[in-house]
């Protein structure tokens, strides 16, 4: 009897445009076993997804540059993409209630590795 390898896990895609944190979110996840690609803006990672079929969660900053923040992007990957996994964060704003979709979750900055690891991971 063969077995057939496991499939890859799901890319994790972190939308961050401060350089510092999307390193430090990166490593969290790449230790914890997580392929990452990474976006400096909604439209750089929109373009990502529109080019991806492996990306099973997005990790975004609210605040960025560009033609739409982190609460726009996760609107619209949610209603693209209804498969991926929507976590966002940020150290200024705090969602109202119609701003993360109703799959979504809210991270605060500063976070911990656990709180993201558990935050991305599939049924969490």
């Amino acid at each position: 009897m063969t077995l057939s390898p496991d499939p890859p896990p799901p890319a994790v895609l972190v939308v961050e445009d401060e350089g510092l944190v999307r390193m430090l979110a990166v490593d969290m996840l790449e230790e914890a076993g997580f392929v990452v690609v990474e976006a400096a803006s909604a439209d750089e990672a929109l373009a990502i997804l529109e080019n991806r079929s492996d990306i099973g969660a997005l990790f975004t900053d609210v605040d960025m540059p560009g033609s739409m923040n982190g609460f726009a992007l996760a609107q619209r990957v949610a209603e693209r993409w209804p498969g991926i996994r929507l976590v966002i964060t940020s150290g200024r704003f705090t969602p109202g209630r119609d701003d993360v979709p109703d799959a979504g979750l809210f991270v605060p900055k500063p976070y911990h590795q656990a709180q993201l690891l558990d935050a991305v991971r599939p049924g969490a």
